[in-house]
């Protein structure tokens, strides 16, 4: 059965049948639809425009095939165009002529847009959860091993640091994607149940009613914006991309950190990959694999914002793009927040080879500059200075805190042996900024 007809002479090609169906991907909404109109239910009765002997009907019949789905003895399938016409068609096959009062004072359009809702806010949260479990384990993670490390700036050696303050970086990065989802959930948190088509009903309805009983905060305020609106989609996938750029650096950082270049991690076998010829390697698959599904997060974005760029108001039939880019975009970065939380956890990290890369990478002659220009020495001849000194150890294969006091003295004689304490790693670290620590 189709929600629509009477008004057309001839039936639809099987061909436009299959372009225009979403069955295959809207089916997913089966909960949201259904809750959404027993609430629509809940409502019409209560304004008396169904008896309450009809409401309990329905409400029997939809609570039922939510049943019969959860538990599999109702397959999402056949011939409908969509999840509303395949619920509304299995109700009245239940309940009779009951069932077809379900759609009255209601139009697909803000049924469309509210299971879209609610589905959105669902997911969302779900995936803050997800970041709400990474955020731990990156804390948990770099607490476990306060190791120092090289910061870089241009790929280049450039500052000590220490690994836990490496994680919290993007700990930091997650609470702010965070804090955008959840600011997107409320921007987002209007019902336009009762918009119907694009302008309201003749029936008198009770979209307060409606809006209180499906969560949301109040009803939109204009029916026309209500029914077209898909800003939150695009604003939620911009928040994902955001999201997986930030999981696509870290894993940039995991993998060079497993090559035997940087050695600073080693990957579980868990979330590693083997070679089909090579029986030596053992690939960061896990971290490549959110690399490269970054690409596919910004392609949803990109695709929504290219559907909505010229639709006139109200609801257009290019909107039932948004489904398929918003369910994919959503998964994929639900599933890469808890691989990249399996990884963090399980990975172990190697102290000594990150020591090593401290004590080579000549990470305190910034420290060496700031000694001098504690001195009185002006910063840029101080900076001239330790530049030279840095030369020097290149040239004889020594670290600056390997510096005698007299090599130290060549270059400028106001060195004492303080020097030593303050290019220390360790009490640069302290003293430098108590965050690294």
């Amino acid at each position: 059965m189709k929600l629509w007809g009477g008004r057309f002479r001839e039936s639809e090609s099987k061909l436009m049948e299959e372009f225009n169906a979403s069955l295959s991907f809207d089916k997913i909404l089966y909960v949201e639809d259904i809750t959404g109109s027993i609430a629509h239910v809940k409502m019409l009765s209560k304004c008396g425009i169904i008896s309450e002997e009809e409401c309990i009907c329905i409400i029997k019949g939809l609570e039922g095939i939510l049943d019969d789905i959860k538990l599999g003895k109702l397959e999402i399938s056949g011939d409908y165009e969509d999840i509303h016409s395949f619920v509304e068609t299995n109700l009245i096959n239940r309940i009779g002529d009951a069932g077809k009062k379900l759609h009255t004072a209601r139009s697909r359009n803000d049924q469309v847009a509210l299971d879209m809702k609610m589905y959105a806010k669902k997911v969302s949260m779900n995936i803050i959860k997800c970041i709400d479990t990474l955020m731990d384990t990156l804390k948990k993670k770099g607490e476990e091993n306060h190791y120092i490390m090289p910061g870089y700036t241009h790929m280049q050696r450039a500052q000590v640091v220490t690994f836990t303050h490496h994680m919290l970086a993007y700990y930091s990065m997650l609470k702010r994607d965070k804090n955008r989802i959840e600011n997107a959930i409320e921007n987002l948190n209007e019902s336009p149940l009762g918009c119907c088509a694009l302008a309201g009903t003749t029936y008198n309805t009770d979209r307060e009613f409606t809006a209180k009983e499906l969560g949301f905060c109040k009803p939109v305020d204009n029916f026309l914006d209500g029914v077209s609106d898909r800003d939150y989609i695009i604003e939620l996938l911009s928040d994902f991309s955001i999201c997986m750029m930030h999981l696509s650096r870290l894993s940039e950082e995991l993998i060079m950190w497993s090559t035997k270049e940087f050695s600073f991690i080693e990957m579980h076998d868990k979330f590693s990959t083997g070679s089909s010829i090579m029986p030596q390697k053992k690939n960061p698959d896990a971290a490549e694999l959110i690399r490269g599904k970054t690409g596919r997060v910004y392609g949803s974005l990109v695709a929504m914002l290219t559907i909505m760029k010229a639709l006139p108001l109200a609801y257009d039939k290019d909107m039932q793009e948004d489904k398929e880019q918003f369910f994919d975009a959503a998964d994929t970065l639900e599933m890469c927040l808890m691989v990249m939380d399996g990884m963090i956890s399980t990975m172990k990290v190697k102290e000594k080879s990150m020591k090593e890369a401290v004590k080579g990478g000549f990470l305190n002659a910034t420290d060496v500059a700031d000694y001098l220009a504690k001195k009185g020495i002006p910063f840029r001849d101080a900076h001239k200075i330790s530049g030279e000194i840095v030369i020097y150890c290149e040239e004889n294969k020594k670290c600056i805190e390997e510096m005698a006091i007299e090599e130290f003295k060549q270059f400028n004689p106001i060195f004492e042996t303080d020097i030593y304490d303050f290019i220390d790693y360790n009490e640069i670290l302290k003293k430098g900024n108590k965050s690294l620590m």
